[in-house]
């Protein structure tokens, strides 16, 4: 189900101070993060940070066909306070701008986004479901770093996955393999199909009744199984293959993470 716009900015401010309470635990900001290679947790903090202030001016800047020059010029100029007070104080105000800059702009308005020829909207609506997934998710990376991941909260992982395939699948350019059908099964009992060929990539939604992988002439070449925030969490290669149930041919889903798209 899609979430309604006032629960999407309840949900990113819920999961920011998730985010803040677990960054202010970490005795050292410069422990190494397992699910972001390369990253400090500092490093993490100063990308969410970062991007909520970033889509915070993109929303406010309206329609256009580039992220507004000044907008990215103030993303790669900033830098996070390291003090853990100031830094927890920064991270609740970047919250605060994009909050506000949401909730002025309405769930309808245009801004620009990097998800161009995707299923989601170019709106400030589109911006808002996916913050909430990005917040819950390097939540879960702070947890993992201190040795005590959750699970993600139910409110989030009911529109989890089909804005993960809706945003970051979905396009228009063409499939350069075999056709086929990703087919990703939640035991909550929702169920959505990827479908991808020369016309590109779409997702939409399955009854419940729909054949797995291999299955009958509709069937998918790989279907994943597993509770809605698993499927999240494997989609965003958070947690590994054997910690979902995999039918089919396996190895597309390595062409899928692979595929890189162009419009």
């Amino acid at each position: 189900m899609t979430l309604e716009f006032s629960d999407l900015l309840r949900l990113i401010d819920e999961r920011s101070i998730a985010f803040r309470g677990a960054v202010a635990a970490a005795t050292d900001l410069d422990a190494r993060v397992p699910t972001c290679p390369g990253w400090t947790l500092f490093d993490l903090a100063q990308h969410l940070g970062g991007g909520d202030r970033f889509w915070a001016a993109l929303v406010a800047a309206g329609p256009a066909d580039a992220p507004a020059a000044e907008a990215v010029a103030e993303r790669a100029a900033l830098v996070a306070p390291r003090e853990p007070e100031a830094l927890s104080v920064w991270l609740a105000e970047s919250t605060g701008l994009l909050v506000r800059a949401l909730r002025e702009a309405g769930p309808d308005a245009g801004c620009w986004t990097w998800w161009g020829a995707s299923q989601s909207p170019r709106t400030s609506g589109g911006v808002a479901r996916h913050r909430v997934q990005e917040t819950a998710v390097h939540t879960y990376d702070v947890q993992v770093t201190l040795g005590a991941p959750r699970p993600l909260p139910d409110t989030v992982t009911l529109d989890g996955v089909d804005e993960f395939l809706s945003t970051c699948c979905a396009t228009t350019a063409a499939w350069p393999h075999k056709p086929t059908a990703f087919d990703f099964h939640a035991t909550e009992g929702s169920s959505w199909r990827l479908t991808v060929d020369g016309d590109g990539a779409r997702s939409e939604r399955l009854p419940t009744t729909t054949s797995g992988a291999g299955e009958g002439p509709d069937a998918a070449g790989v279907s994943v199984r597993g509770t809605a925030g698993e499927l999240i969490l494997f989609l965003y290669d958070r947690i590994p293959a054997d910690a979902v149930r995999i039918d089919g041919d396996a190895g597309l889903l390595d062409l899928l993470r692979a595929w890189e798209p162009e419009e």
